[in-house]
């Protein structure tokens, strides 16, 4: 035991000097980073300049970047290291960001520079601000945070988009003044306004994928080329275009996708509404009109509802959500099931107006005047916006007609009278001038049909019965569908609760049975809290543990490294010794006021503190007590590392010197003895190394408690001998304490040096 913490001031002056020693060892290590990334550089250029030499597109996107001017390229990852300039083909992997520039090379303002654009990058990375730099232009990055959430909010505005549609069948009405068929212009206006801002969305969404696959596609064709600076891309930039174009991603490539992402652009409805309605209407034609409607609004609703579906389907991540959680699953469901509802009622509503078209044509053949067919059905004015129309504005054939009351009984007040069939009850709508009562009680109907699975009457008519099945048959899949999707969803949230109450059964029945105190109940049941608050019923080591043994140490590994390096003691190691250790520590939670060890017991495993403090007791041998606390970052267990380094060996763990109580919930890596003694013997090498024996000390809660107790002793030893000093003109009577003589105290003083507990002292390294 040579490296003991010497009493009196000396050891304030190796605190000092063992500080500037790491700050010095920290800024080697961040030199020789930066060398070794250098060197990579290097050697990526050499590659790079290489004839023949084909990089994938994910390390040609972060080198698209010119050596005669400061600009540069970067991936929107960040990522500044030289590990992943292999990169990958796919646009979803990370890409390494290169900067290359002349200050850079040169040191001075160029390097600070670069260090600043690099910063930057990650900060953009932070932000999700992700994009590519093509040429002289920019690319959206598909990974970048805010294009998932513009994602999301695109498969949103696809849902409102499939509730617009419909909308446009309300627009078609009988006027109950002069019985007489229009469409209604105000309402038809603020649909067609709507639908121009979701197909406005729709366009942005287009030209964004294609400027995306654009993109992917150049720095494909230049990294074949080889091209490196951008005088030579403006030379070949025909032929780096024309192969780009022969590059373009499977989205591009496919002409399904293109075509049904501009299918949905197209203005089908809006067409038909403010054009072909309304010449139909003049025509006379006034039940072919909705069938024209009916067959536009399937003709471009149905290709919608599949791109709506294929796009949720792209969106899905791999645990099979879009937003995150399970109630937004919840939810899409639910809107799935309005808008399928909104668009069968909707159908219905058209259907039973085409049904009281054909009863007052029916009933104006018998008693209207000639011409009636297709005079006074059809209104003076196709898209009416409002104003004179009731009876009195007209004359000659359409005041008889308007006047006729056997006709209106019939057809616009009454649904028993006529056989409506299933379009009953839309004879309270087709004369209403209310749109929002034409608008929900549709959607109710929808509602109640699909969830009831029929109870329709039904006329003989085709398209009448064609239309109960079809209504019946999806009602029947929706809800199904609907009710398993919710369970689903619902058994994945509650089926951990449910274990937990489980468990929490369990116990309490145990408990009771072993007829435990209250106390130790208690301390049960807030440990179980505890631990579902930390792991949220997730056994992260049984999942960790089923892995394959590469994947399980790969995985440790990155975990755990942050961690295990933030320990002072481990900062000298090499990552081969990092990694083993990384691969055997597990996971522990202790709740508040646990006492993890006390002091005398044999020590078990070597703890890190992840999140939580812990109090640091000891007791000394004059019966005071020494206390600190141990944060994130601190690690106890020391004594193994002296135990396992002991030669010759001894078989029996070592003493604590400490006892440990847990202040909060506190999260630890543990290290047990045995994995412990398996590091020390395989990579004895290291831990024989004079720095880390020194750090082991330095920052050993034991050692520091000693040196602390050894520099107050010396202390009061100094101050003690000034006294004597300063009063040695007087000849006291006894020395100035409780011993018979001077010498008695200063032998008393040495004592209580060497008596205090100093850590390990039999157990030191020693070989």
């Amino acid at each position: 035991m040579s490296l003991g913490w010497p009493p009196g001031p000396t050891m304030v002056v190796s605190l000092g000097l063992h500080t500037s020693h790491a700050r010095c060892l920290a800024f080697r290590r961040r030199l020789r980073v930066h060398l070794s990334r250098d060197s990579a550089t290097d050697r990526r250029q050499r590659n790079h300049a290489s004839p023949g030499r084909i990089e994938s597109f994910a390390a040609m996107s972060g080198e698209l970047s010119t050596r005669s001017s400061p600009s540069f390229a970067a991936s929107p990852s960040g990522a500044d290291d030289a590990r992943s300039a292999g990169g990958d083909d796919s646009l979803g992997e990370s890409t390494p960001l290169r900067v290359e520039a002349e200050g850079s090379r040169s040191g001075g303002s160029g390097s600070t520079g670069v260090k600043l654009r690099r910063r930057w990058q990650r900060r953009r990375q932070q932000l999700g601000l992700g994009q590519w730099r093509v040429g002289d232009t920019w690319a959206l990055d598909p990974r970048a945070r805010w294009v998932r959430e513009w994602n999301r909010a695109y498969l949103l505005a696809c849902a409102a988009g499939l509730m617009v549609d419909p909308l446009f069948l309300y627009a078609v009405s009988v006027s109950g003044p002069l019985m007489c068929v229009f469409l209604d212009g105000w309402l038809a206006a603020a649909v067609t306004a709507l639908r121009c801002m979701v197909d406005a969305l729709h366009a942005w969404n287009f030209l964004t994928q294609l400027r995306v696959a654009r993109a992917a596609a150049t720095a494909v064709a230049r990294s074949r080329r080889g091209i490196a600076d951008e005088e030579q891309a403006a030379v070949d930039q025909a032929e780096v275009d024309a192969a780009a174009a022969r590059s373009l991603p499977a989205y591009a490539r496919s002409r399904k996708g293109m075509a049904l992402d501009f299918f949905v652009i197209l203005p089908v409805m809006q067409v038909v509404v403010w054009v072909a309605a309304p010449a139909m209407i003049r025509a006379g034609s006034t039940t072919a009109v909705m069938t024209v409607l009916l067959v536009a609004f399937l003709l471009e609703y149905l290709p919608k509802i599949y791109h709506s579906v294929s796009f949720l389907r792209r969106t899905q991540d791999k645990s099979g959500h879009i937003f995150g959680t399970i109630w937004w699953g919840i939810v899409l469901n639910l809107m799935a099931y309005f808008v399928a509802a909104h668009a069968v009622g909707a159908c219905w509503y058209l259907l039973g107006v085409q049904r009281a078209t054909k009863c007052l044509k029916e009933q104006c053949s018998i008693s209207g005047p000639p011409g009636c067919a297709s005079g006074p059905l059809a209104c003076p004015s196709p898209l009416y916006y409002g104003g004179a129309g009731t009876a009195a504005s007209v004359a000659g054939d359409r005041l008889a007609w308007a006047t006729d009351a056997t006709a209106r009984s019939m057809c616009l007040v009454s649904g028993d009278k006529y056989q409506f069939g299933a379009y009953k009850w839309t004879v309270m709508l087709v004369a209403n001038t209310s749109r929002l009562e034409k608008m929900l009680l549709p959607i109710f109907w929808g509602l109640m049909t699909l969830s009831t699975f029929g109870n329709l009457e039904s006329t003989t008519e085709w398209l009448e019965i064609v239309f109960n099945i079809v209504t019946i048959t999806g009602g029947l899949i929706l809800v199904t569908m609907l009710i398993g999707n919710i369970k689903v969803f619902l058994n994945a949230t509650t089926s951990k609760k449910q274990a937990m109450h489980t468990r929490l059964r369990s116990l309490e029945w145990w408990m009771k049975r072993k007829e435990l105190p209250q106390s130790y109940r208690h301390r049960v049941r807030q440990f179980e809290r505890q631990r579902w608050a930390a792991t949220r019923g997730v056994d992260e080591c049984q999942i960790v543990r089923d892995l394959p043994e590469a994947l399980r140490r790969d995985i440790k590994y990155h975990l755990c490294l942050d961690l295990v390096r933030q320990v002072p003691l481990f900062q000298h190691m090499d990552d081969l010794v990092l990694e083993n250790m990384c691969d055997r520590v597990r996971s522990l939670i202790y709740p508040k006021g646990e006492t993890i060890v006390r002091e005398g017991d044999p020590v078990q495993r070597m703890v890190f503190i992840v999140r939580g403090h812990l109090e640091c007791r000891q007791e000394l041998r004059n019966g005071a007590t020494s206390c600190c606390m141990l944060g994130p970052g601190n690690f106890t267990g020391d004594e193994l590392l002296s135990w396992c380094l002991r030669r010759p060996f001894v078989g029996r763990l070592p003493a604590s010197s400490a006892t440990l109580v847990t202040l909060e919930s506190t999260e630890v890596f543990g290290l047990e003895a045995a994995d412990v003694k398996y590091v020390t013997q395989h990579f004895r090498y290291t831990f024989t190394n004079e720095r880390v024996r020194r750090s082991a000390r330095y920052y050993s809660p034991g050692w520091r408690t000693w040196a602390a107790v050894a520099v107050q002793l010396a202390w009061r030893r100094y101050k003690h001998r000034k006294t004597l000093e300063s009063l040695s003109f007087i000849r006291p009577r006894r020395p100035l304490s409780r011993c018979s003589s001077l010498g008695e105290e200063k032998l008393r003083l040495y004592t209580a040096i060497l008596a205090s507990p100093k850590p390990n002292q039999d157990d030191d390294f020693s070989f």
